[in-house]
């Protein structure tokens, strides 16, 4: 693939417990691949349920739409040669599998930080509230997680580097010509202040919460 051809449509899916670094890596990506002036987008877990899921809760039935909602959102993308990101928990094998059987170009990377790592981390202190009880139906804790067995990446973010875990995503796509080499691309300045911009229009919308962390 040189800088002038059209990269195809395809899906790069993060997956992982909460606080294991989907979000991280998949802007980090997300942004590197805007930068290459490609057609990207990222579908946060996040921005997803509040203007597709927000009457869903977190039952087993309703992460399943979820998930689904995703991953058509992401078929249609791909058809019109959009690369997709998402970035969620998406716990469920099943759901997982039927996205991989929808999207034709998809692409697992598993997020794996082992729980406690996870709960001595826990920032938000998530975890620490599921332990008493004070949020219900947290996966890993109160809600399982199955774990893809046979992912095209795993990251292991309890012990590499956010640096690290980027590399190796951006070699996989380039070692299979998903996306041109940086010297190939007409490389462009998208900032992050120029993403927070973007957020930002979308929040005094009420499109999107508002994220300190981008």
């Amino acid at each position: 693939m040189n800088a002038l051809e059209k990269s195809r449509g395809f899906t790069l899916w993060f997956t992982g417990l909460s606080g294991a670094g989907k979000s991280t890596n998949s802007y980090n990506v997300y942004m590197e691949l805007k930068r290459r002036d490609l057609k990207v987008e990222l579908l946060d877990g996040d921005i997803i349920r509040i203007n597709f899921s927000r009457e869903l809760g977190f039952s087993k039935r309703d992460r399943d739409i979820n998930i689904r909602r995703i991953g058509f959102v992401s078929y249609l993308l791909n058809k019109n040669d959009i690369i997709t990101i998402a970035a969620a928990i998406s716990p469920y094998k099943e759901t997982r599998d039927l996205n991989r059987r929808l999207i034709e170009n998809y692409i697992e990377v598993l997020c794996d930080c082992p729980l406690e790592v996870l709960e001595k981390r826990d920032p938000k202190g998530l975890y620490k509230k599921a332990r008493v009880g004070e949020i219900q139906n947290f996966t890993g804790i109160s809600d399982p997680y199955e774990p893809p067995e046979k992912p095209e990446l795993v990251l292991r973010t309890g012990e590499e580097t956010v640096s690290d875990s980027f590399g190796r995503v951006m070699g996989y796509l380039e070692a299979r010509k998903l996306v041109p080499l940086r010297s190939e691309c007409r490389y462009c300045d998208w900032s992050n202040e120029d993403e927070i911009e973007a957020r930002q229009h979308l929040v005094a919308l009420g499109f999107a919460s508002e994220v300190t962390d981008l």
